[in-house]
């Protein structure tokens, strides 16, 4: 029974050597992979590189591919049940969907032909599995089977991805509710503000928020990332230097999927979605180029004034206008199909709860710019084709949505950034803020930033660039981007190796991405210290400070005090926000980069400035003592009173969970494989690893790191944790948990000859 059982499971490992006949081809095609997982495509031509991508990417990750095309279209109800009716309907109403066919007519011809080839070469993978019965097993768990793939799902798992990097209108519903809940003066001093004198990218020269989103999904805060590219000037080989690690989120299997793609007209290597033709992040013969998110202002709530004899109809400009209704059935598993609709105004989705209530009333509407019909797809193709900065910047004009920073690098010499995406022009700034009466016509935003116009640098004379999803533009800049950025702590930690090294290295480059400086640290424990040094604390308290005095900032694994900080950080938020002059629970989540107000908060404090929320919890001066007291208490009781013996590793641990692996006991062990793996860093740090507050566990950082010189282009520096498959079987499933962990990177080559062959047979 154990060796049939044995048979069954590796029967759906990907195959990766010998031969699979794809009759669809016009010639063979070969796939090499090499040691690390990582498929090399070659072929004659591109339908068939297409094709075979598409295959190859659903030998590897066809059940994440699944998932993933479910949840962005609000399919999940049909396999899960009724548990995902709630995440269902929130991502009917955005209608991701929606906007990918919208999308798809707008392509070229050219592009639907790649979109329908890969399509083609998934379609011919899911077959070969139906008839061989080699469908993974959570197809088995879940009594389900892939449908028919589309151009379409590859659009939708695109959109998705703009979801996932976040938007504004949380903090828009949020500051709307905070208005309605305390005096102006109380609640604008959350309002976000980027802390003065700090470094830019480009240097200047009546409603119930939080009932109506009690079910919304909201992409997680950290989803940010660094990049940085760095002239020949400073390079110990002459030649430019880039870096790249966008931060998502950590499980099994990894969000990107390492390829290389080759036919005579393309050599190109990196990464991409699983689902998705192309290669968007990585390096081809000539050029490099990386992203992280800009984070711009693309979401606008509106208020809408419902018609109270035709709830479907809403005011603007003093008449009342008609707003679409799209039927939107839900198809529940052992269940009923649930009759849902989605009213759409001129501005976009109803997305409030109380808009199907009756009744004259205000209802809240989202505009955002990923629903429009974008083409991001055909700006992947130019990009990986491109050989200068010209070209590349050329195809960024099609790159929409979402806003990306994008860093660049050719064997010319040439580095560049750019600021690129379809980013509003706001009148007033102000206006990103909160809801925007939607019965105005003076609120419409119709336009967008000129492409030309947007932040552009091409070889700085500083000798490098570098982002980590802080402040774009200083305020010279004549247009809004945001209001919203990353603390500036890994983009200033960034600045300051780069500032102060010359004859940068690879290693260089790989050892700034596992840096874990903790600025935030560097900049307030002083003043921290100073502050209660003269109060009664407890034996305990007075032991953490010692331990904090002594602390060189690095927030290392095996050292007691980024534990004993990081929990008195939280306590400070606890100790402001909650309490019956706080926010209940609901609200909290809303609260994106509250981070950046509580920094503002202290930094009041320290110099002497009135600060509401620190005057109504007696100063900061006893918010610190009051925080530490709940800190050292909580961590006390976790870790017990032997502080020597303290560690963040012990706290702070990843293990790359798979999404099933939480059904059964028997489903963790083998999908999770490994004990969760103690970790350095945090969220504030260049090795970003942000992690849930109450259990510790590292859910988001960087899966793929990646640095290259451009003196040896044909070979890129990477890691993507935890492995190149998704099949738990597979010698590529776990094997990088280790190396991720501890900053260990393998070389791709783009004239890779080791490894095993796989031929594709007309």
């Amino acid at each position: 029974m154990l060796l049939f059982a044995n048979i069954y499971l590796n029967r759906s490992v990907a195959q990766v050597k010998g031969t699979i006949n794809l009759p669809i081809l016009q010639d063979e095609v070969t796939v090499l992979t090499d040691s690390h997982g990582v498929p090399h495509i070659r072929a004659q031509n591109e339908q068939d590189l297409y094709i075979a991508q598409g295959y190859v990417q659903a030998q590897h990750r066809i059940f994440q591919m699944e998932l993933s095309r479910r949840q962005a279209s609000g399919t999940l109800s049909e396999v899960v049940g009724e548990a995902a009716v709630n995440q269902d309907k929130y991502f009917r109403t955005l209608g991701l969907r929606r906007a990918a066919e919208a999308s798809y007519e707008i392509y070229s011809e050219e592009s639907k032909q790649v979109l329908n080839w890969f399509a083609d070469g998934v379609n011919a993978y899911i077959e070969d599995a139906k008839i061989a019965n080699r469908l993974p097993i959570e197809f088995q768990l879940m009594d389900a089977e892939p449908a028919e793939w589309t151009p379409i799902d590859s659009l939708t798992i695109g959109k998705f991805m703009a979801f996932d990097l976040g938007g504004n209108w949380e903090r828009q519903a949020f500051n709307y509710y905070a208005l309605s809940r305390f005096s102006e003066e109380k609640a604008y001093e959350l309002f976000p503000v980027y802390p003065e004198n700090r470094p830019t990218i480009i240097q200047d020269e009546e409603i119930d928020i939080a009932k109506s989103f009690e079910h919304a999904v909201i992409p997680h805060e950290f989803n940010g990332s660094n990049n940085w590219v760095v002239s020949g000037e400073k390079t110990a080989s002459g030649e430019p230097m880039l870096a790249n690690d966008p931060h998502l989120g950590l499980a099994t299997p990894s969000i990107w999927l390492q390829m290389h793609l080759q036919t005579d007209n393309l050599n190109v290597s990196g990464v991409i979605f699983a689902g998705v033709p192309g290669i968007i992040l990585g390096h081809n013969e000539d050029i490099a180029w990386g992203v992280t998110n800009t984070g711009p202002d693309v979401q606008q709530l509106y208020l809408e004034k419902q018609n109270p004899e035709a709830p479907n109809e809403f005011l603007f400009e003093d008449e009342w206008e008609e707003a679409e209704v799209i039927p939107e059935p839900i198809h529940v598993r052992d269940g009923e199909t649930i009759d849902y609709e989605v009213v759409v105004t001129r501005h976009g989705p109803v997305i409030s709860e109380f808009a199907e209530e009756s009744g004259w009333g205000t209802v809240l509407s989202l505009r955002w710019t990923a629903l429009e019909p974008t083409t991001e797809l055909e700006a992947i193709l130019e990009m990986n084709k491109a050989t200068n900065w010209q070209e590349f910047e050329k195809g960024l004009e099609k790159f929409l949505v979402p806003a990306q920073n994008f860093v660049f690098a050719a064997k010319d010499g040439t580095i560049a950034y750019k600021a690129n995406g379809n980013i509003p022009l706001y009148k007033n700034p102000g206006d990103a803020l909160l809801p925007l009466e939607g019965w105005l016509a003076e609120n419409e935003l119709n336009e967008y930033i000129p492409f030309d116009e947007l932040p552009t640098v091409v070889n700085p004379e500083k000798g490098y660039i570098a982002t980590a999803n802080n402040k774009v533009v200083g305020d010279d800049y004549p247009y809004h981007i945001s209001n919203v950025w990353a603390q500036p702590y890994r983009y200033e930690r960034i600045s300051e190796v780069l500032e102060e090294r010359d004859k940068l290295t690879i290693e260089d480059m790989q050892n700034l991405q596992m840096d874990q400086m903790n600025l935030q640290a560097r900049e307030f424990v002083p003043s921290f210290l100073q502050l209660i040094e003269d109060n009664d604390l407890s034996e305990n308290e007075e032991a953490a400070l010692e331990i904090i005095a002594s602390w060189d900032y690095e927030d290392d694994a095996g050292e007691a005090a980024p534990l004993i900080f990081h929990q008195w950080m939280y306590e400070v938020e606890n100790v402001l926000y909650s309490g019956h002059s706080g926010f209940p629970s609901s609200m909290m989540n809303m609260f994106t980069a509250r981070g950046q107000t509580t920094d503002k908060i202290i930094r009041k404090g320290i110099v002497g400035e009135e600060s509401i929320w620190l005057d109504e919890n007696g100063g900061l001066e006893h918010v610190l003592i009051e925080s530490l007291t709940q800190a050292v208490q909580k961590l006390e009781v976790e870790f017990r009173e032997d502080f020597s013996a303290w560690k963040w590793g012990d706290f702070h641990q990843v293990e790359f969970r798979h999404p099933l692996s939480s059904i059964h006991p028997v489903l963790e062990f083998f999908f999770n494989r490994k004990d969760p793996l103690p970790i350095g860093g945090s969220a504030i740090t260049p090795m970003a690893a942000a992690h849930n507050r109450d259990t510790g566990e590292v859910e988001h950082g960087a899966p793929w790191r990646f640095v290259i010189d451009l003196a040896n282009i044909e070979t890129g520096y990477h890691i993507n944790g935890p492995g190149q498959s998704g099949h738990f079987r597979s010698d590529a499933y776990h094997d990088k948990i280790n190396d991720w962990v501890n900053g260990m990177f393998y070389e791709t080559r783009l004239n890779e000859e080791e490894g095993k062959v796989l031929r594709f047979a007309k």
